[in-house]
């Protein structure tokens, strides 16, 4: 018997296109292959009836996906990962994801993953899709994630991701002096020449980032961003699309610069940042059981610490030069 279900209604976007890529966008929580599984279990009801993982969708049908109460995700092992854990009780974790930690298995990273990390620490997130993650970092993100420890918690938390409630704040490091925040409104898609790439593109879906001015430094700029939307890749594809890449970012940042005149010891700290510049500090949501509003705040890591002492100096030596 199902635990709960799950509904979704498939707009004209996705006409022509297969029922299980589309379901893949539709409930980006499951692995294609269980989505393909539970459309072939008869799990997935596309108006009222059992389809096919190949059916061509039209572009106007309502999607069921019955959850079941048998533990979903048995194929990822649990493994003894040291957690930060910056908040516990029986509905949700909040965890501070150190640089390095995958959130979940993918190719490429079979375990040694967030995901590993959580089946050890509670046995009974084996109950929950993908051991309660709900929303992720990339793997050179440092920061806060919340992970739903039971069904009615992960349906409460996807519900408020979807409803832009969830109120997600980062501190970043770009290249370039920016002369004021602003808003970037810009819809992002697979990059068609290289799919492990996201770009903006007029058919992608729509993506919303906001950014302030923390400070100004000699050729950088240390920001604040929130986040409407939460598509992949988001604030470094749209800070890239705006010339303002972020500092280490190998895949949208593009070659090493330095600012014109910088110190050497700037220099060697920028050379030696080996990931992007970007940290989820600041996290808050309502609480799936009590529904009140909680936030969450943690402190920049050592690297990005370091990183910005390193351009304060800079900036100093820089005016102490313009005052002699």
């Amino acid at each position: 018997m199902s635990d709960e279900i799950l509904t979704a209604r498939i707009t004209e976007q996705y006409a022509r296109q297969r029922l299980d890529a589309v379901l893949v966008d539709l409930f980006p929580d499951y692995s294609r292959n269980r989505l393909q599984q539970w459309i072939k279990s008869g799990k997935v009801l596309v108006n009222g009836k059992e389809s096919k993982p190949k059916d061509k969708m039209l572009g106007d049908e309502t999607i069921e996906l019955h959850l079941d109460s048998e533990p979903l995700d048995t194929e990822c092992k649990a493994q003894d990962i040291r957690l930060d854990i910056v908040y516990e009780d029986d509905d949700i974790l909040v965890i501070n994801k150190p640089v390095g930690l995958v959130v979940h298995p993918a190719a490429g990273h079979h375990d040694g993953t967030l995901q590993n990390a959580l089946l050890h620490h509670d046995s009974t997130l084996a109950e929950v899709p993908r051991a309660g993650i709900v929303h992720r970092l990339d793997k050179d993100t440092s920061g806060l994630l919340v992970v739903a420890r039971n069904l009615k918690s992960h349906k409460s938390l996807v519900d408020q991701l979807q409803a832009r409630t969830v109120h997600r704040e980062y501190q970043a490091i770009v290249l370039g002096v920016m002369t004021a925040g602003g808003t970037v409104d810009e819809p992002i898609g697979r990059n068609p020449r290289d799919r492990k790439r996201q770009a903006v593109r007029e058919d992608g879906k729509e993506a919303i980032t906001h950014y302030r001015v923390i400070q100004r430094y000699r050729g950088h700029t240390h920001i604040k961003v929130n986040l409407e939307t939460g598509r992949t890749h988001q604030i470094r594809v749209h800070m890239a699309h705006i010339h303002y890449p972020l500092v280490g970012d190998s895949v949208y940042g593009g070659r090493l610069k330095f600012p014109r005149g910088a110190s050497e010891a700037l220099k060697a700290g920028l050379r030696d940042f080996q990931r992007q510049a970007l940290h989820a500090g600041r996290l808050g949501l309502i609480h799936p059981a009590t529904g009140k509003q909680v936030y969450w705040k943690v402190k920049l890591p050592e690297d990005m610490k370091n990183l910005l002492a390193l351009m304060e100096e800079d900036l100093a030596e820089m005016e102490s030069d313009d005052f002699d």
